[in-house]
Order: C-alpha cells, then sequence, then structure tokens
C-alpha cells in the first residue's frame, strides 16, 4: 500500500458529514491522494462518518484518531468501519505505541505516530520494539499564528538516518508549504479543508477541491 518513492496529498475533513457527501465525490481518485476523517469530524459524528467516506472513496482513508491509550479496541473499531491508516500521538506511553503498531501490522493498517507537541521524535522512536510506518511532524491547529512554530523539519534527516520510515508534514499546509515540505524530504503533506471564516490555512471547502487537489499533486510530484 506504501510507495517509498511516492509523494502523497492527504486531505483532512474536519468538519461534518454534509461536507464529506458534497466534496468527496468531486475529488478526483488517485493512490496518491489520501482522504483524512479528521479528529474533530470523528468526534461529531463517530466512526459512521469513516463508513461514509468509504462508500465514497475506494482509496485509503485515514482516521486520525490521536490515540493515546486503548490502541487495541480503538484500532479495531475504526478498521471496522473501513480506515486504511491511524494515527497516535507520539505523547502517548511506550507500550500505547507498542500495542498500537502490533495491532496495525495484524489489520494491515498503515501506522502513523503523530509527534504534535512532542520536541525530539527520537525519544519517542527508540524505545519502540518495531517503529511505525509514518512519523507525522505536526504543527497543531492553535499554533498556526503563532510567530516562530513551524514544522519540524529539522527532525527529518535525523529520523530517516535511524529508521525506514515515510514522514509527513500536517499544521497549516498550503501550496508553498507543500513545496518546502517535499524539498525537506517529507513524503506526505497534510492539507486541511477549511470553511470560510475559520482561521488556519488549507483548501477552501467553497472552491473547486478536486483542481486545487490536482494543483497540490503536481506541486509535490
Amino acid at each position: 500500500m506504501l510507495d517509498h518513492k511516492a509523494r502523497y496529498l492527504q486531505i483532512a475533513f474536519n468538519y461534518d458529514l454534509d461536507l464529506v457527501r458534497r466534496v468527496l465525490p468531486k475529488i478526483p481518485f488517485s493512490e496518491r491522494i489520501w482522504i483524512e476523517a479528521g479528529t474533530p469530524f470523528i468526534k461529531r459524528v463517530g466512526v459512521d462518518g469513516i463508513r461514509l467516506m468509504r462508500r465514497l472513496w475506494r482509496g485509503v482513508i485515514v482516521a486520525d484518531l490521536k490515540t493515546t491509550d486503548g490502541a487495541v479496541d480503538e484500532v479495531e473499531m475504526v478498521y471496522r468501519a473501513g480506515a486504511n491508516a491511524i494515527t497516535v500521538l507520539g505523547s502517548s506511553p511506550t507500550e500505547t505505541l507498542n500495542f498500537f503498531i502490533s495491532h496495525c501490522r495484524e489489520h494491515e493498517l498503515i501506522s502513523m505516530i503523530d509527534m504534535l507537541g512532542v520536541g525530539d521524535p527520537l525519544k519517542v522512536l527508540l524505545p519502540l520494539r518495531v517503529p511505525p510506518d509514518v512519523v507525522v511532524l505536526h504543527r497543531g491547529r492553535d499554533e498556526e499564528n503563532t510567530r516562530g512554530k513551524v514544522i519540524q523539519y529539522r527532525h527529518v534527516n535525523r529520523i530517516k538516518s535511524k529508521y525506514d520510515v515515510l514522514l509527513s508534514a500536517a499544521g497549516g499546509v498550503d501550496l508553498k508549504e507543500a513545496r518546502s515540505a517535499i524539498f525537506n524530504g517529507a513524503s506526505i503533506v497534510v492539507v486541511n479543508l477549511v470553511a470560510p471564516g475559520d482561521a488556519w490555512n488549507g483548501i477552501s471547502t467553497e472552491s473547486d477541491v478536486g483542481a486545487i487537489a490536482r494543483q497540490f499533486l503536481t506541486t509535490i510530484e
């Protein structure tokens, strides 16, 4: 499922079922486009949101659970709903991370450790029995407008020197940031769908999302 030579666009839905029904069918299918059930989306509508996405999208669906405990149950829950990839927070206990990765492997799911709020990702990775498939370098939504808060690409080479994992860049990603992410060694860029009036960067929910998705794919080729 993962091609280490490919560059992927992950489009995050963070609102409601209506937006998924309206926008997802307009996104052109590509194996390089992943559809994310964002954390706020899952909190609003539960795993039914993932089931809807699975009916509308035959490619990779990422459940951005940001698991912190109870990894086995949470992985099982979204796997049964149709997810192909799942996130866990890097600040979770090492035991949780090990359970998470192990259970993802059992189900042939893509395991993703989100390093939101983690100062040094290597301190999270080194104690693990096996590494995840993806490490997410994440500048949080609440940090986007804080001066000096950037996606920490300085960790990319440190991680890649020790682990054969893909790096994902998330948090306020627009076309310019997507170019920077790929230049700095990321393989996945996460772009939020953003409603008019919301303060973070991404693709406007009122735009031609399909056309802009194609633009992103060309940019990160």
